[in-house]
C-alpha cells in the first residue's frame, strides 16, 4: 500500500485499511527502533508550530530524527513573515521548496488544508484551531487496538470539552467509521458542535439517540452542591441496523449499552479558544472530573482512561498509578505512529495488508459552490475569512443537501444555511428576469449547482441587480 505524496489534513484522508497500514508499520518500527535510521536519510521535515505544543511537536521531530532525516522548524509566528502579513499560501510555497514534508499546527481552522493545497509536498495537520488533530487520533486508535485488539464494537465515552476539542472531533469520526459506539459527556455549554453531529449522520450513517440521566454515573465528583444535568448528550451508534434513527430526544436506551465502558476519553477545557476569562471560569465551575472515586463505579471496572494531554484539573494525578490509565502510553506511542506516517507519505516505506472486516468509508462527492461574492463562512476562525488569505482565496462550500439548502465549508467544515438564491442560467443577463428566491422554495431543487447564486440577505441580492420573485418570501 502506497501513500507517497499524499497529505493528511483530516482523519478522512486515510481509509480504514490505510489506518491499519500505519499501525502495521508502527508495530514493525517499534520492534526495531534503532534500525530505522536510514529510512528517510537525506530528507528534510519542516516543523511549523504556531501554537504551543510539547508532545506533538517533539514526537514528530523525534520521529524524523529516528528515521535518519533532518528537521527545520519555526515555532513562533511573530518570528516569521506571517507576522508581516504574508499569506499561508505564499509561506507554504516557500517552505515546500525547502523541505520534503511539512508538519503544521495553526490556530486558524483550515490552515493545514491551505498549506497542503500550495506546498507541493506532503503536509500533515498537527492541529488547526478547533477543527481536527488527525495524528493524535492515530495515537488514540493505536492505543485502543493494542490494549483491546479491536476497535469494532467498543463502547467509548468522550468527556469534557467536546465543542473546542479538536482531538475529540477527529476521534469521533474515526471511531464511528471503525465500528465503535461513542457516548458523549460534554461539560456544561461544551456540547459537540451541530455540524459535527450532522456529518456523523449524513456522512457515516450514524444512529443518534438520547440517554436517560438516571442510567449514568456523575462526573461531578465532590460537587453535590451543583444542580447540573450530567446525562449523556447523545450516543452515536455505528450503522449496523436496518433502520437508522434521527436525533430523537428521550428515547429509551437498552441498559446493557451502558453496563460497562471500554474507554473513557477525557479532555481539558480549551481556554485558549474562549473569548473571555469570565466565560472560562463559568465553564470550569461544573467541568467533568475523572478521579479514583469515579473509577470505583462498576461500569468502569475494565475501562481504559485516556487523555490527549496536557491535563489541568479534569484528570486527577491519583489515577496515574491505576493500571487502567493509558495517557502516557498514548504519548509514547506517538513516536512510532508518526515515524510510520512520515515514512509512508514520503514513499520510503510501503505496507501490504489484507482487506479487513470493516470496509473503508467512501467520502461522498458533493457539488461545490465557489463564487467571489454571495456568502462567506460563518466561522470567524476559519482561514477563508482572514484578511491575509481572502486576497487570493474564494469561499468554497460543499452543497450537502437541498432540503433545507445546506453548505459545508471545505476548510473548517462549519455549515451554513443560506436565505436567498438565484440562478445565473435563468436571467441570462436580462434585467427583467434577474430574480431571487427564498432558499426554502421549491426552486432550490431546480437550479443546477453550477448555476446557483447565493445571497445572505435581500439587500445583498438587490445590490447585485436582482429583484424579488413570487417565491422570495416563502419560509
Amino acid at each position: 500500500m502506497r501513500l507517497v505524496n499524499r497529505s493528511m489534513v483530516t482523519i478522512d484522508d486515510l481509509s480504514n485499511e490505510e489506518i491499519e497500514a500505519v499501525f502495521s508499520l508502527a508495530d514493525e518500527m517499534s520492534d526495531s527502533m534503532n534500525g530505522q535510521s536510514n529510512v528517510c536519510q537525506g530528507k528534510i521535515m519542516a516543523s511549523l508550530f504556531f501554537e504551543p505544543s510539547t508532545r506533538t511537536r517533539l514526537s514528530f521531530e523525534t520521529a524524523m530524527h529516528r528515521l535518519g532525516g533532518n528537521v527545520i522548524s519555526a515555532i513562533d509566528v511573530n518570528a516569521t513573515s506571517l507576522a508581516k502579513g504574508e499569506s499561508i499560501a505564499d509561506m507554504a510555497r516557500v517552505v515546500g521548496s525547502y523541505a520534503d514534508i511539512i508538519v503544521i499546527r495553526h490556530p486558524w481552522e483550515g490552515a493545514a488544508k491551505v498549506t497542503a493545497d500550495y506546498a507541493g509536498v506532503p503536509v500533515i495537520n498537527a492541529g488547526d484551531g478547533s477543527h481536527e488533530h488527525p495524528t493524535q487520533t492515530l495515537c488514540d486508535l493505536y492505543t485502543l487496538k493494542k490494549e483491546r485488539q479491536t476497535i469494532k464494537g467498543l463502547r467509548i465515552a468522550l468527556c469534557g470539552d467536546l465543542k473546542y476539542g479538536r482531538t475529540i472531533h477527529s476521534l469521533i469520526y474515526a471511531l464511528t467509521r471503525l465500528g465503535a459506539t461513542t457516548f458523549l459527556w460534554p461539560g456544561s455549554g461544551l456540547d459537540m458542535p451541530e455540524h459535527i453531529k450532522q456529518k456523523l449522520i449524513t456522512e457515516y450513517g450514524a444512529d443518534v439517540e438520547k440517554i436517560p440521566a438516571d442510567t449514568l454515573p456523575s462526573l461531578l465528583v465532590g460537587r453535590e452542591d451543583l444542580a447540573v444535568d450530567t446525562s449523556l448528550d447523545a450516543i452515536y451508534i455505528t450503522p449496523s441496523r436496518a433502520h437508522q434513527l434521527a436525533l430523537i430526544p428521550d428515547i429509551s436506551i437498552p441498559i446493557d449499552l451502558v453496563k460497562e465502558y471500554d474507554a473513557l476519553y477525557i479532555t481539558r477545557l480549551q481556554k485558549e479558544r474562549l473569548a473571555a476569562t469570565t466565560e472560562a471560569q463559568d465553564l470550569k465551575r461544573d467541568y467533568p472530573v475523572v478521579d479514583r472515586k469515579l473509577l470505583k463505579g462498576k461500569e468502569f471496572k475494565r475501562t481504559l482512561v485516556m487523555h490527549p494531554l496536557p491535563r489541568i484539573d479534569e484528570l486527577a494525578y491519583e489515577v496515574d498509578a491505576d493500571p487502567r490509565s493509558m495517557y502516557f502510553k498514548q504519548a509514547a506511542r506517538g513516536v512510532p505512529i508518526r515515524m510510520a506516517l512520515i515514512a509512508l507519505l514520503l514513499g520510503d516505506k510501503e505496507v501490504d495488508i489484507p482487506d479487513k472486516e470493516v470496509p473503508p468509508i467512501q467520502k461522498r462527492a458533493y457539488p461545490l459552490y465557489r463564487r467571489d461574492s454571495g456568502i462567506s463562512c460563518p466561522n470567524l476562525n476559519c482561514v477563508s475569512v482572514q484578511e491575509t488569505e481572502t486576497r487570493y482565496m474564494k469561499p468554497e462550500f460543499e452543497i450537502v443537501t437541498n432540503e433545507p439548502l445546506t453548505l459545508r465549508c471545505v476548510y473548517c467544515e462549519h455549515e451554513v444555511r443560506p436565505k436567498y438564491i438565484a440562478s445565473s442560467e435563468w436571467h441570462q443577463g436580462m434585467l427583467k428576469s434577474k430574480k431571487y428566491h427564498s432558499a426554502h422554495s421549491h426552486l432550490v431543487r431546480r437550479i443546477k449547482p453550477e448555476n446557483l447564486i447565493i445571497f445572505n440577505s435581500e439587500s445583498e441580492a438587490q445590490a447585485h441587480g436582482f429583484k424579488p420573485s413570487n417565491y422570495a418570501s416563502k419560509r
